[in-house]
């Protein structure tokens, strides 16, 4: 069949068709996408500095064998190291989301999934083998290192605001002090209260973008120095709403700054505004809204995950897909499914 007849039976799917197609093709292209490949380029780029042991960080490595893993649905021997200072062994996975992981070939069709933003039980019925349980766990070992990653200082005119998240428990078995609610619920208080969790988003022009829990309640500057303080320089400007931690914030760090009113009837002076974060929450909270409800223990991981996705504009590829899983292994995660299980609401 020539390329012209393909196209014109294309054309004369209908929509679902279609989807099964391109999910078909995506699926086809990326197989192609070796996790082997991808393991090499975590081992180069891990080790760019030369060898070093994760628990004494000593410099006199040596080579001390090899372990089988199933890469592409077929065994690969990759390296194993031994530290000469402390004895321990380790490899290039030790202490990253992919350790220990029994299913190394399935991670690439989960990436695929976590772009796509579906559910945990959604993801297992496409991937295969694998249950939502063992999902959870390697959706937040993988967002436990990616919300480490640090982003560079703002560059002139910086965008900041902060929106509210109702506290949440889900999956908590025992509440205390209060009723379960019915997927999120709503607050007993009116306005802005300690049953809120405050998230500090701040966004230059060039889209460097901060994003993450501050505490209960209102801000304070106090929280927004040690949070962001050591990524502004009195080179900044800042624009942002009128709460009035932010003007004594700024005034006692020599920062200039714009301030607009919430009631919208001045948005703009000049080329000092804030449309581009108050955006970031609008998208920010309509992607969350798919979760039914996020743990606030959890919160600063989907914070991280939304960011990587606003960063490569929500496209699902092999690129993308590629430096998603890399990034998330070249920083150092030693979380496990009982520290996850068992973590605290902490800022």
């Amino acid at each position: 069949m020539r390329t012209t007849d393909i196209l014109k039976a294309i054309q004369k799917l209908n929509p679902a068709e279609k989807h099964r197609l391109r999910e078909y093709l995506i699926d086809a292209l990326t197989a192609s996408s070796s996790t082997g490949t991808v393991l090499e380029e975590i081992s180069e780029r891990k080790h760019k500095d030369g060898y070093r042991c994760p628990d004494c960080e000593s410099e006199h490595i040596v080579r001390f064998g090899k372990y089988p893993i199933i890469a592409d649905g077929e065994e690969v021997k990759k390296q194993r190291y031994r530290c000469k200072a402390c004895r321990r062994t380790f490899t290039d996975l030790t202490n990253t989301a992919l350790y220990r992981t029994r299913h190394l070939n399935r991670w690439m069709k989960f990436i695929e999934c976590m772009i796509e933003g579906y559910s945990l039980r959604k993801s297992a019925e496409l991937i295969g083998g694998v249950t939502h349980v063992t999902l959870f766990y390697w959706r937040h070992k993988l967002l436990a290192a990616l919300k480490q990653m640090e982003i560079s200082k703002f560059q002139g005119i910086v965008e900041m605001d902060e929106t509210y998240f109702l506290y949440s428990e889900k999956g908590q078995r025992k509440i205390k002090n209060r009723k379960s609610r019915k997927r999120g619920g709503s607050a007993k208080k009116r306005g802005i209260s300690n049953e809120q969790v405050c998230v500090l988003v701040a966004r230059d022009r060039d889209k460097v973008t901060f994003s993450q829990t501050l505490g209960m309640g209102r801000l304070t500057k106090e929280q927004l120095d040690k949070a962001i303080g050591h990524k502004l320089s009195n080179e900044n400007v800042l624009c942002t709403d009128a709460w009035g931690a932010f003007k004594t914030y700024a005034t006692e760090k020599n920062i200039s700054i714009y301030q607009f009113k919430s009631d919208g009837k001045i948005r703009t002076k000049g080329l000092y505004h804030i449309p581009n974060v108050n955006n970031y929450h609008r998208r920010l909270k309509g992607w969350i809204q798919r979760f039914n409800g996020v743990a606030t223990k959890y919160l600063n991981n989907y914070l991280a995950w939304f960011q990587v996705l606003e960063s490569s504009h929500h496209q699902r590829n092999e690129v993308t897909m590629k430096d998603m899983i890399i990034k998330g292994n070249l920083i150092p995660n030693i979380e496990t499914y009982d520290t996850l299980r068992l973590s605290k609401f902490t800022v």
